[in-house]
């Protein structure tokens, strides 16, 4: 097998692949020190504790090698109208029953004045709010990380070699194709060194050098849904401690992040350049940001879409070259990891077959649906009428599976989650009541309870997420002794 590119994307191929399945695989990466990573990355979902769990790794050990913090969700200001903020919080509200989530009772207890804010009933949004964080053997909080990126490449390369995987320093010059089949033979490095293989994967990032340089692949554009389409990054010194969840600031015509590490903050703004100038958004990040400019801003420009096929012939595009969508809700490293898991799930050990091919490109372009969904209807959620990017997002259309899981949940407060959503049903009704919906209706089971048993109910969860926090150290103090236990 022949990886080409490093990064995140590269080296966590390599990571799970030679560690997991690699006996009897040759894996070798080819990178050039000459060519950078976006390197952006640096918030996660919870759902990378699963590639770290299948890897072995420690993770005091993992926190303190990538300057990490824990992540409990994301704080959304500004929009849904300038002012307004809301958290995003991992983990379940409440507790539902077979028929109805915890929402119902929520939406009959609010009608009934019974009810205190949604996230009261959350311990990881309490925790988030109060700064307090504890990885608990009982009672567990749900949980990502935030990470330097430049890190985490490293420690997934040294994770990588130290399992068989072979580094090769050069870029590519030329790839060599089949000329009846179109499939991939070699890649010719500027050294002139040829490099063979059956199995390619593509992590070149946005310059997408086999899958759509080479193989042609084509793209599906999401721009109309999903208008933003630059970047600028920073880095800066920390002024206060590290809040455990991630920052999403709205902007004129985009919106801002910001990442607390263990060393510093990572910043940046996500814009439409429709719509700003690359002067006017490094003028508007400039301006909005604490402590001392460590990097100056730099432009990433992009579009959102997927490619028509993630696997194509003998290669699959992992990363930035299978397609974008931006990082509103940190899914970057989740979809590097899911199509990972996917290709260790279908590997083809006895050569490549079209249903195995045509599995794996539906499974991930089903889920990279449902993000898009997701990420979109942020956008178009919105009460914000102070700007032409915001009035183009709130009236622009929107796909219809969206449309459908808006409707259906301002109608009857349901949700449905199909079995690709990475995104549970408590996500869905945080965002959508966070941006304004709030249902016309709730369960009818929710009824079967009497005002004073509801009042019961809803007060006892209150409490539970409430007692739960109360237990919890502060999150920079527990970062701090954590780490410590990973150091050799």
């Amino acid at each position: 097998m022949v990886i080409a590119g490093g990064g995140t994307a590269g080296w966590m191929a390599a990571a799970a692949i030679a560690k997991l399945i690699g006996r009897n695989l040759e894996v070798t990466l080819i990178e050039s020190d000459a060519i950078p990573t976006i390197g952006v990355g640096e918030a996660t979902i919870p759902t990378i504790l699963t590639i770290n769990r299948l890897l072995q790794i420690p993770e005091p050990e993992f926190l303190q090698a990538v300057k990490g913090t824990f992540k409990l969700g994301i704080q959304f200001e500004n929009w849904r109208k300038v002012g307004h903020s809301y958290i995003h919080s991992f983990g379940e509200t409440g507790q539902g029953c077979w028929a109805a989530g915890f929402h119902h009772f929520w939406l009959k207890g609010l009608n009934c004045g019974l009810s205190r804010p949604y996230g009261d009933y959350c311990a990881e949004l309490q925790a988030a709010e109060r700064g307090r964080f504890a990885v608990l053997s009982k009672q567990k909080l749900n949980y990502a990380y935030h990470l330097d990126a430049g890190h985490y490449a490293g420690y997934l390369r040294r994770l990588a070699e130290a399992q068989g995987a072979v580094r090769l320093e050069g870029k590519i010059a030329s790839v060599s194709c089949d000329p009846e089949s179109g499939w991939i033979r070699s890649l010719r490095l500027e050294s002139g060194q040829i490099v063979e293989g059956d199995l390619f994967l593509d992590c070149t990032g946005f310059r997408a050098l086999l899958i759509e340089q080479t193989l042609e692949t084509g793209f599906d554009d999401w721009t109309h849904w999903l208008p933003c389409n630059a970047a600028q990054a920073v880095q800066v010194t920390a002024t206060q401690p590290a809040v455990p969840y991630t920052r999403s600031i709205a902007r004129r015509a985009g919106w801002q992040w910001e990442i607390p590490l263990q060393h510093r903050v990572g910043s940046g703004l996500v814009y439409c350049a429709d719509f700003m100038s690359d002067d006017e958004a490094a003028a508007t990040l400039l301006s909005n940001i604490d402590g001392q400019l460590l990097l100056e801003p730099r432009v990433i420009k992009y579009r959102t879409g997927q490619r028509k096929l993630y696997w194509n012939r003998n290669c699959i595009a992992v990363g930035l070259s299978s397609g974008f969508v931006e990082p509103l809700e940190s899914t970057s490293i989740h979809f590097i990891q899911n199509s990972i898991l996917w290709l260790l799930l279908m590997f083809p050990h006895q050569g490549i077959t079209e249903p195995l091919v045509a599995e794996y490109n539906a499974v991930l372009k089903r889920e990279a649906a449902n993000i898009r969904d997701f990420i979109v209807m942020h956008y178009h959620l919105t009460e914000r009428d102070d700007s032409e990017f915001w009035n183009y997002c709130r009236t622009m259309s929107i796909p219809d599976s969206l449309r459908h899981r808006l409707e259906l949940f301002r109608e009857s407060g349901r949700v449905f989650k199909p079995q690709d959503d990475v995104f549970a049903e408590n996500s869905w009704v945080q965002v959508m009541m966070g941006q304004g919906i709030v249902p016309r209706q709730y369960h009818p089971i929710v009824d079967m309870m009497s005002d004073d048993e509801l009042g019961a109910f809803l007060s006892g969860h209150r409490d539970n997420a409430r007692q739960l926090v109360s237990k919890l150290p502060p999150h920079g103090e527990f970062v701090t002794r954590y780490c410590k236990r990973g150091v050799r």
